[in-house]
């Protein structure tokens, strides 16, 4: 079992010392063994872990900044919501994110949920069903772009005369779809997806998302073993290291290999908290699985 570490407790105070931290935080992830390093893709703090005027950096800045911090651990958003940006910019940012990491970046995608932001900033908040299919088109346009396909395309919601997409990754970024709507979001995972980000917490109810999974695996014709499944397990580990460990090895048990932790907001040492994380938690999750 892996380890994704999640940030986003960009600390209130002194602009100045935010890239620093978050520098200290991807590289200490990276020493410690965690595989994934990843940001919310957010202009505003969420409002459930902090007020919305506390600091938050633009994700795709921050995770350039962070590819020529590290060398190892992959780095994405945990997840970019479809609604900020246009797929031709997004395809073109996460290949140069990739680019410039040597081949570690990855695309999390969502249909994007935080209102406040949108009407804040200004972004079109459609309906759901629109940003569902928002979401569609924009993963068969990131495919299309990372092809040999350079064409148009042409879609309900984009249409782009062509599709130029140069360089091309060093690695085609894994697409990661998170999630649990069985509907409409586990039915993109069996389609496009690479990986599936859950944020369910409990095993039984994993379990069945596991078989709406496979079921819309079958729909499409696609081996659901192709799809690395994720948890954000977002509690912290250090409150009960038995319960959270008995927890991930059920999840183990059920195909899932790798789990997010960090930081929550208020901590005050959050390099600490992650540089715990690789003492007290990697070591045993390397075992479980």
């Amino acid at each position: 079992m892996e380890l994704g570490v999640h940030f986003i407790d960009f600390l209130p105070g002194d602009p100045a010392a935010l890239g620093p931290t978050l520098t200290d935080a991807a590289k200490t992830a990276e020493q410690g063994g965690a595989t994934l390093f990843t940001l919310a893709d957010h202009f505003l703090q969420m409002e459930a872990l902090g007020p919305a005027e506390d600091p938050f950096l633009e994700g795709y800045t921050s995770l350039g900044f962070l590819a020529g911090q590290t060398t190892k651990i992959d780095l994405s958003l945990l997840v970019t919501g479809v609604t900020y940006r246009y797929p031709g910019l997004l395809a073109k940012a996460v290949t140069t994110l990739d680019v410039l990491s040597q081949g570690r970046s990855a695309l999390g995608l969502g249909a994007a949920w935080y209102d406040r932001e949108h009407v804040a900033l200004g972004f079109p908040y459609p309906p759901v069903s629109q940003r569902f299919e928002m979401l569609e088109e924009t993963l068969q346009i990131c495919l299309q772009m990372w092809s040999e396909n350079d064409g148009p395309y042409r879609g309900k919601h984009y249409q782009l005369a062509e599709t130029i997409c140069e360089p091309q990754p060093i690695r085609r970024p894994p697409i990661m779809i998170g999630g649990d709507g069985e509907k409409k979001t586990l039915r993109l995972v069996a389609q496009y997806a690479d990986i599936w980000n859950s944020t369910v917490t409990e095993p039984d109810q994993l379990k069945h998302k596991i078989e709406v999974l496979n079921r819309h695996c079958d729909t499409v014709g696609r081996d659901p073993a192709e799809i690395r499944k994720t948890v954000g397990l977002f509690v912290n580990p250090f409150d009960d290291l038995d319960g959270y460990f008995g927890t991930v090895e059920a999840f183990a048990e059920l195909g899932v290999e790798l789990v997010n932790a960090g930081p929550f907001p208020g901590n005050p040492d959050p390099v600490g908290f992650i540089r715990r994380l690789g003492d007290e938690v990697i070591p045993r999750l390397a075992e479980i699985g």
